[in-house]
């Protein structure tokens, strides 16, 4: 499988690499966190680790360590704005349920 972006995702994180000036790519990982158990982390990667899978979405390189793969594979991100609101929204096909806010989820 693969982890995918829309358009506005990859747009909107081809955007952030260009102002940051350097980096490899987006590093998209799960950590510990939220009233579900998992929660969704995203930083600049300036250097690939040997467990690293990397995925290229309309130029944009999205880095996913090992241990997060196994609970994000299959996953589209996109970017999303409502009114005042913008983020990132993952639609995940592991996630059995997510917490009210949306801000973790559970596999």
């Amino acid at each position: 499988m693969a982890i995918t972006l829309t358009k506005e995702a990859s747009e909107r994180m081809a955007g952030f690499l260009s102002s940051r000036g350097s980096g490899v790519g987006i590093r998209l990982s799960v950590q510990t966190t939220g009233c579900s158990g998992l929660g969704y982390n995203i930083e600049f990667v300036d250097t690939v680790n040997e467990d690293d899978t990397i995925f290229e979405d309309s130029s944009v390189k999205v880095i996913i360590d090992a241990k997060s793969l196994i609970y994000i594979d299959g996953t589209e991100v996109d970017f999303v704005k409502e009114g005042l609101n913008e983020g990132f929204e993952f639609n995940n096909p592991n996630a059995k349920a997510e917490c009210g806010c949306g801000e973790s989820f559970t596999v």
